[in-house]
């Protein structure tokens, strides 16, 4: 019998992200959406992650918007979209009222599939997404933060997958986002995980280390149901490996991809010029496309390998580069191992270049890091030892409950807050999880003099 394999498209999402920053615009999408309809994926990422910040922050580009858009041409194909759980699409937790509203009209204004990750694979962090995407009429896909430690054994993922079906997720994902899920290990996760649970399973990997078309190939022969790439033209390095690519091999190998080969020829050509006018911008750095095997022995995503190098340089101090690197595991350590993702893997990044630019650890600890410590971002994978608490935290308590259990509801206000500007419950939400990018958006559209300086007028009298 013939094996069905079936691909998820990012070039709209995590492909753009991993390279261009998600500067791509809803008008260089559009014009490509039917054939990409009509090329046979199973989904299109085009919605979530840094898609929604970009497109307020950078783009003045409603990006409900271009979810209404993209849905509009999009007859074949689902429409997915990357959510961070109780951050939602932010770095700090929000009010259940706040996420089962952006949830549900999420699915309202068109997505069909919610992939929501918690940082820390805390499942009550998921516990409101999962009730409100299935409420929404959407399916939830719950996706693992997959990273390994001493504690991230294949068994522990089996038994998270379980964990997450229990909650009533409709599939599950391997979120691989620093790229170190290897050939072998991805074989045994993906063969145990569908021995354990009868849910789809997909994968999700990066091209970073160099590694990830030999892990695409065991996963898909172990079972896996579907599999993340990007097109040609956004593919590679920190992005995922190239449709084209990976479809042609398995197809020779005996899978039925569902892929229409012409089709993802013509896209690639029409995304070609687009990725080389953002490569003549300087926006798209060469750097994104080199492969870094140094992710494999440092268990480090590619684009915080990246950062890490800006934020010394910036400072005059690159040279204290390595020493960083060889931190960045030492503050994991200690911290309990969490998965390097947003928003730990920009939390643990920075503690880091502190500990080595102040010359002594933990002299230095941001206010994120604290909170943490203190359990406001979930349990993390492993006790923290005493020592080191006292050493960030001094005495404070340390909560146990569900983090989000502490926040009260917090949509009344936001509505009385944007009154002024808001039109919908779309324009609240964009408020909610970027307050000023999102009133100076919404300002400027209600009010064509919303961020024109006021002049002062000097008035003289001629007393002759």
């Amino acid at each position: 019998m013939t094996k069905k394999i079936r691909f998820t498209e990012t070039v709209l999402r995590d492909g753009q992200q991993s390279q261009i920053a998600t500067r791509m615009k809803t008008e260089d999408m559009l014009p490509i959406i039917q054939t990409v309809d009509e090329a046979g994926f199973y989904a299109l990422e085009m919605w979530g992650g840094a898609t929604f910040d970009s497109c307020v922050r950078y783009l003045n580009e409603d990006p409900w918007e271009r979810l209404r858009q993209i849905r509009a041409l999009t007859k074949n194909t689902k429409l997915q979209m990357l959510l961070r759980g109780q951050n939602l699409l932010g770095y700090k937790n929000y009010a259940d009222d706040v996420v089962r509203l952006f949830i549900e009209k999420s699915v309202q204004n068109g997505i069909d599939i919610v992939r929501v990750f918690d940082a820390l694979n805390d499942t009550r962090n998921l516990a409101t997404s999962i009730t409100a995407t299935k409420e929404a009429g959407g399916h939830c896909q719950t996706a693992i933060s997959y990273t390994t430690s001493p504690i991230h054994t294949v068994d522990y993922f089996v038994k998270l997958s379980k964990e997450m079906a229990n909650f009533g997720a409709d599939s599950i994902c391997i979120k691989d986002m620093a790229g170190v899920l290897t050939p072998a290990t991805g074989y045994e996760l993906v063969s145990k995980i569908k021995d354990a649970i009868d849910l789809p399973l997909e994968v999700h990997t990066h091209a970073t280390s160099g590694i990830s078309e030999m892990t695409y190939l065991r996963v898909a022969q172990a079972g896996a149901d579907i599999i993340d790439t990007a097109i040609s033209s956004f593919s590679g390095g920190t992005s995922q490996p190239a449709t084209e690519s990976i479809a042609i091999a398995l197809e020779e190998m005996g899978f039925d991809t569902n892929l229409k080969m012409d089709k993802l020829t013509e896209i690639a050509e029409y995304f070609n010029p687009i990725r080389d006018r953002f490569r003549s911008e300087g926006i798209l750095n060469p750097k994104v496309k080199d492969t870094e095997p140094k992710t494999l022995i440092f268990q480090v995503p590619g684009g915080m390998l990246s950062n890490l190098l800006s934020q010394l340089t910036e400072q005059g101090l690159a040279d204290k580069y390595d020493q960083v690197l060889a931190e960045v595991p030492k503050v994991r350590a200690d911290l309990g191992y969490p998965p390097l993702v947003t928003p730990l893997s920009q939390m643990v990044g920075t503690q880091s270049l502190m500990n080595v630019i102040s010359g002594e650890r933990y002299k230095i600890v941001p206010n994120e890091i604290k909170d943490y410590v203190r359990g406001l971002y979930g349990h993390p994978p492993v006790a923290i030892d005493d020592q080191i608490k006292e050493k960030i935290i001094g005495q404070d308590e340390v909560v146990t409950v569900r983090p989000a259990d502490l926040i009260a509801p917090q949509l009344p206000a936001l509505r009385e807050e944007i009154k002024n500007y808001a039109k919908s419950d779309e324009d609240v939400l964009m408020y909610a999880v970027f307050p000023k990018q999102a009133q100076d958006f919404l300002g400027r559209r209600e009010d064509p003099f919303y961020d024109v300086p006021v002049q002062e007028v000097t008035v003289t009298m001629d007393m002759a």
